[in-house]
């Protein structure tokens, strides 16, 4: 039995954020009922980040949206309105992600929602709050990461903002809205009372940079300021950081720099023996690094710093992680099967429970599949 077995979950949403909430949600044992619009469905059936097609649609929502059920609805037709309402009665959780003012205009907000059924969780995903000059903005990941700060974190000093190639503030808002939800599950189940979990883009991204800021108000509110080279943090001192070899890539996390000097054959770091010097002359003490490390390859690299405890590591590509048995014994990548009997691999569930991953064979639903069946079973 999975942990969230028996509870029921309508889900409003479209686009990536929310729906990876519900998407743990599902693979956590609940039931997800994804309401889409006739004819178009979730705007994320056609958003496709490569020119990849499975089954017709995009391989984002064949990512995000397996073991999920899709009922057909225009909540703008009373009918159709009406027949969601009597869904949300029944169900433990609403979720939806809707800009501030739209889920009132459709009369989904929380105070009508809690009127038909006091005990729901209701969970939203909004870009930016709603309140404030930006609460009308699109809540789009590279548009949220270009006003939180984050871009100019990555990369090196010489580059201009650098965001993070993937979808990161939407994943995180999703894992944010999924810990509210169940808290708010919990609290349901000791008091019997609902509770209304909101989550915006912005603050899942700004609280993701929980370290840099704390830093950047306790430093004066000195400028960041990317290494000149081989970068991998803007804050760490040297060696943090990627380093290319004579066969690949390889990282370097913590380190002493005259012990990492000493292990790799690298006299000209004993120059550096006060701590302090990592931070203030990381620069030059990276390229002194960066120019010892292209002399071997990385498994000569990792052959001395590793018995040593040093932390680095091999800089892979999917091709070789995938290649490795550090990958294959996890079973990270599961095969699901959609309605039509349609096959793809993706990727499963990290969480594991009592020994158990919370495996699912189920695939994407076809837009309104289980419409019928859902309306004789609870309509």
């Amino acid at each position: 039995m999975k942990p969230l077995q028996d509870i029921l979950i309508v889900d409003l949403s479209q686009f990536l954020s929310a729906p990876s909430a519900t998407l743990r949600l599902a693979d956590l044992g609940a039931r997800v009922i994804k309401v889409e619009r006739p004819e178009t469905g979730d705007i994320c059936r056609q958003l496709y980040v490569s020119n990849v097609i499975l089954n017709g649609e995009s391989t984002v929502f064949r990512a995000i949206n397996r073991n999920k059920e899709s009922f057909q609805a225009d909540l703008k037709v009373e009918k159709d309105k009406a027949q969601v309402l009597k869904l949300i009665e029944k169900a433990d959780v609403l979720v939806h992600n809707f800009r501030p003012g739209v889920i009132e205009r459709l009369g989904f907000d929380y105070e009508t929602i809690k009127k038909i059924n006091p005990s729901i969780v209701y969970g939203d995903i909004s870009g930016y709050g709603d309140e404030g000059p930006w609460k009308s903005k699109p809540g789009q990941d590279l548009l949220v990461q270009s006003l939180s700060g984050v871009t100019w974190l990555n990369g090196k000093i010489s580059d201009g903002p650098v965001p993070v190639g993937l979808a990161i503030v939407d994943i995180l808002a999703g894992a944010h809205l999924a810990q509210g939800i169940l808290a708010g599950l919990i609290k349901k189940a000791k008091t019997g009372e609902g509770s209304k979990v909101s989550i915006s883009m912005l603050e899942s991204i700004l609280d993701f940079q929980f370290e840099s800021i704390t830093t950047f108000y306790h430093d004066g509110g000195a400028p960041t300021i990317r290494p000149e080279s081989n970068s991998a943090h803007a804050y760490l001192g040297a060696p943090y950081g990627v380093y290319q070899t004579a066969s690949g890539y390889m990282s370097l996390a913590m380190g002493a720099i005259p012990f990492v000097g000493e292990l790799i054959g690298c006299g000209a770091l004993s120059a550096y023996p006060e701590r302090e010097s990592w931070f203030t002359e990381r620069n030059e003490i990276k390229k002194i690094l960066a120019n010892h490390l292209l002399t071997n390859t990385t498994e000569h690299w990792l052959s001395l710093l590793e018995p040593a405890d040093i932390w680095c590591a091999k800089i892979m590509n999917w091709d070789e992680l995938f290649a490795h048995d550090g990958f294959k014994i996890l079973e990270m990548i599961q095969k699901v099967k959609m309605g039509d009997g349609f096959e793809y691999e993706t990727t499963r569930c990290p969480i594991k429970i009592d020994g158990q991953y919370m495996k699912s064979s189920l695939g994407s639903p076809a837009l309104g599949e289980h419409t019928e069946a859902i309306i004789k079973e609870m309509l």
